[in-house]
């Protein structure tokens, strides 16, 4: 079977370097405490996982989580959605597929789904092993770039326990 490629990227427009920032207002919440200017493209999905049932997280063009579902934080086995925490810095603890699993390293850190889609502006998907609860678990991630390809500003990542 041949292998065919499609491009739009000539068609669709280019969005400025810098997005305009909305301002999240002070809140109960850790969405609404959230107090980084959040591009407007990014905000509505903000807004979508935050009352999504499945699990899933936003990250921003820095890698910082700026939304996580329930249903995410429960699997995980976190208190509360690390908002405003870096994903490599450690907002979850990514380990290796070793039988005595240690924490990936920045190289590695750098190619799970949703830090390769921001930085490739690509869809990407793959296994994760994250530590749940003390246990590990391996997670399926699909990870979707948000904004357009010269102008990523984060990511949405869908998980499902394998």
């Amino acid at each position: 079977m041949a292998h065919v490629e499609l491009s739009l990227s000539e068609l669709i427009p280019s969005l400025p370097e810098e997005l305009t920032p909305v301002e999240r207002l002070p809140g109960p919440d850790p969405l609404q405490r959230w107090a980084d200017a959040i591009p407007e493209r990014l905000r509505r999905w903000v807004d979508v996982v935050a009352e999504s049932a499945e699990s899933c997280l936003v990250l921003d063009r820095a890698g910082l989580v700026v939304a996580m579902s329930l249903s995410c934080v429960k699997m995980l086995g976190l208190a509360e959605a690390p908002i405003g925490e870096s994903l490599k810095g450690g907002a979850v603890r990514l380990i290796d597929f070793s039988s005595a699993p240690e924490t990936l390293d920045e190289n590695e850190i750098g190619k799970i789904p949703p830090l390769l889609s921001l930085t490739s502006g690509r869809l990407a998907r793959g296994l994760i092993r994250v530590e749940c609860q003390g246990n590990s678990c391996t997670l399926d991630a699909i990870a979707t770039p948000v904004g357009e390809q010269n102008a990523v500003v984060g990511s949405l990542t869908f998980f499902s326990p394998v």
